[in-house]
């Protein structure tokens, strides 16, 4: 991956703004080691929508992730965004991670 491609991020499609994280499609915990180049509230999306194992075998790729209802809808909304704007991700009541 190219410096230019990894300052884009994979899910949204934005310019980086500075700060990017790596996603592993597959978690770590599930032996992934491929990762895509995230901004953190994209990142942070994710993790609030999908387990650890939904990732792994539904969710494994850019193109599952981006399909999903909840994605469309989010990336929607952020891409009217500034690459670095940021703000607090609600986590998903069904995975028991946090409020809503």
């Amino acid at each position: 991956m190219t410096a230019a491609e990894e300052d884009v991020c994979a899910l949204c499609g934005r310019p980086g703004g500075g700060r990017m994280e790596k996603h592993h499609l597959v978690p770590r915990l599930k032996g992934g080691k491929e990762t895509v180049p995230l901004h953190p509230i994209c990142h942070r999306k994710l993790h609030s929508l999908f387990t650890e194992s939904e990732l792994a075998t539904a969710y494994n790729t850019i193109e599952a992730l981006q399909a999903h209802p909840d994605v469309a809808a989010f990336i929607s909304w952020v891409r009217k965004r500034p690459a670095g704007f940021h703000k607090r991700t609600r986590t998903a009541q069904r995975n028991g991670r946090g409020r809503t």
